[in-house]
């Protein structure tokens, strides 16, 4: 095997493995460089077809990400019902992961405040949180794997943190019981106060 045939099986390779990936953004950015390694073997090998093939699918992804990460995408939170059945549906289909990543959490009456995430008109997570005067104590922050690496968390804390305020809210309060669930919020600008995380929207 010579370095030309090396460059055409790696390109190959991260072709195969983005579509093997649950979250979007990472299998456009791995399918973008298995692209372009795709398209630069064929320049090396003269063969147009699979550079000109190659070169739309870089292209392509390269938009998407852009819309993903740029002002053009555009990501809400809307009030629903807790007995609303798509939401059951929505918590039901993704009982394994939410158990994995927060294992603690129970649905409750106390469970009031539930806003579902889209991303871009699509259902991208939820939160459910248990109102105490004027914090919310947050019981569920549920992204799907999809929209997992996608800015709608940073979204909903940062910019949209009126979907919270204008609730009255001045304060969230989370209970972390795993690591990938303490790593997730410490990303997303939560603090260590106790034995809770805290957020201050004031």
């Amino acid at each position: 095997m010579n370095w030309v045939e090396l460059i055409g099986y790696v390109a190959s390779a991260l072709v195969a493995v983005s579509f093997m990936m649950k979250s979007l953004v990472r299998l456009r950015w791995v399918s973008l460089i298995g692209s372009l390694i795709f398209a630069l073997y064929g320049v090396l090998i003269g063969a147009w077809p699979v550079v000109i093939t190659n070169s739309i699918v870089v292209i392509a992804n390269a938009v998407r990400l852009r819309k993903e990460f740029g002002a053009g995408s555009a990501t809400t939170a809307v009030p629903i019902d807790v007995e609303a059945p798509f939401l059951k549906d929505y918590l039901a289909a993704n009982a394994d992961e939410i158990a994995h990543s927060q294992p603690e959490y129970h649905p409750s009456e106390h469970d009031t405040f539930v806003r579902l995430v889209n991303r871009d008109g699509l259902p991208a997570g939820v939160l459910i949180g248990e109102p105490v005067g004027k914090e919310l104590l947050v019981k569920l922050d549920y992204v799907s794997p999809a929209y997992r690496d996608s800015l709608g968390a940073r979204w909903l804390f940062g910019a949209g943190r009126s979907t919270f305020t204008d609730a009255g809210f001045t304060r969230l309060v989370a209970h972390a019981h795993t690591s990938l669930h303490r790593s997730y919020l410490e990303l997303v600008g939560f603090r260590p106060e106790g034995n809770a995380y805290v957020l201050d929207l004031a």
